[in-house]
């Protein structure tokens, strides 16, 4: 396996090294518009480029829909019990949804102390990327999210790529499958199969990031001052790396309390999958890895094999935190005001709508722009972060991972207690 590993590694960070060139070429392309031509040419040169950006965003979200699908069906149906699943499933689903909201909280806490968006006009980008999302979410209101979170069909929903409503029809696929039992084994090993070819699509498809990034970086520093957005990529990754640390400050506190002493063993069965995914911006990366080390730890096969891909679609703590930063800091540089009752009801929204990206490597961005749709935030914030999001992407993989070990842990210790 080992050997295996290492030319895919390598790739991955062939990847990592080709965005940063992608990003320097970018930004040198975009000063240069921005210097030698007129504001016409470079807003037209802007919109032309940033298409790069959309191309990539569009491909992360072709692949959303049936990786939720595929990988949370067989982690249901592999329990084989409904009362198992509904059990370990309900010890899951509450500490998930502990850990989303308290990620959120210390997003929210941080960028309205720190404001790292506050000073920048953005108000000359083009608003025309934006129309696609804010159509679907300027009715906005609590009655239609409510009807929304439930699909009427279920191809419908893959089509318009609704995560929360694929995760909804999931779950109950999966429950329904659990308890036929045996008979539904060639189905369940098919979706697994399907599952493995869609993770090798998610390769595919980063090999367009740098052409994504050097489109939104490209498109922003040819209508933006150089030193303008130099600074503000400074402060709002330093504001960003202040929340991730409170998160894991936060998130091995409450391991110490659950596991005690044991919280140190779990840490060196895990630091490997921290430092791939930390490399490959991707927790999904170190599944396996993760999977074999959680097992060394002690934790019965049974559970991680449920609880893993569940986490995987439930319990993001590092992209959760960056989903409520990254949205009001859009919103701080358009200079969109949002009161404490708006964010707490965007913080809400985002508990749901979060649900189900599947560690996909920078689908929270899609998730972001969704919520900046909303919540009337122009979309095109999205490219402002784009090119700093791989190294914010970096942390907060990591993040995932160690919230998921941690996760799977304590509820594998709540199991054999009851056994």
């Amino acid at each position: 396996m080992t050997h295996n590993e290492t030319p895919k590694k390598s790739i991955l960070v062939n990847l990592t090294f080709q965005i940063l060139i992608a990003m320097i070429f970018g930004a040198v392309l975009g000063v240069f518009i921005h210097t030698n031509y007129d504001g016409v040419f470079a807003k037209e040169f802007s919109d032309t480029i940033k298409i790069l950006a959309t191309v990539f965003i569009r491909l992360v979200q072709m692949i959303i829909a049936p990786l939720v699908f595929t990988t949370l069906v067989v982690g249901i149906a592999k329990l084989g019990d409904v009362k198992t699943v509904g059990r370990i499933g309900g010890k899951a689903l509450v500490w998930f949804f502990s850990a989303s909201f308290i990620s959120l909280l210390i997003g929210l806490f941080w960028v309205n102390v720190l404001q790292p968006g506050i000073g920048l006009n953005l108000s000359n980008l083009d608003l025309a990327s934006a129309v696609e999302v804010t159509e679907k979410t300027q009715n906005f209101s609590a009655q239609n999210f409510i009807e929304h979170i439930f699909p009427k069909s279920i191809f419908e929903a893959m089509a318009n790529n609704e995560i929360l409503q694929i995760v909804i029809f999931s779950i109950f696929f999966g429950l329904a499958a659990a308890s036929i039992g045996d008979y539904v084994k060639p189905v369940i090993n098919a979706l697994d199969k399907t599952s493995h070819i869609i993770l090798k699509m998610v390769n595919f498809v980063m090999k367009f990031a740098p052409i994504g990034v050097f489109g939104a970086i490209a498109g922003v520093f040819a209508i933006k001052d150089l030193n303008e957005l130099v600074f503000t990529y400074i402060k709002f990754f330093s504001s960003f790396l202040v929340g991730i640390a409170s998160l894991w400050i936060f998130l091995l506190v409450i391991g110490i309390i659950f596991l005690g002493k044991r919280m140190k063993i779990l840490l060196n069965h895990i630091v490997s999958p921290l430092i791939i995914a930390f490399g490959t911006t991707s927790s999904e990366a170190v599944f396996p890895k993760l999977t074999e080390e959680l097992e060394r730890f002690g934790v019965k096969d049974k559970i991680v094999s449920f609880m893993l891909p569940l986490g995987y679609s439930f319990n993001l703590d590092g992209s959760m935190m960056y989903m409520t930063f990254a949205s009001i800091f859009i919103a701080q540089a358009y200079g969109v005001h949002l009161d404490l009752g708006t964010q707490l009801t965007m913080l809400l929204v985002l508990m749901l709508t979060s649900k189900g990206i599947a560690g996909v490597p920078r689908a929270s961005l899609v998730i972001v722009a969704a919520t900046c749709g909303m919540f009337e935030i122009p979309i095109e914030g999205i490219a402002l972060i784009l090119p700093i999001d791989h190294f914010c992407d970096m942390f907060r993989s990591a993040t995932n991972v160690l919230g998921n070990a941690l996760a799977t842990s304590v509820v594998g210790k709540w199991e054999m207690k009851e056994e």
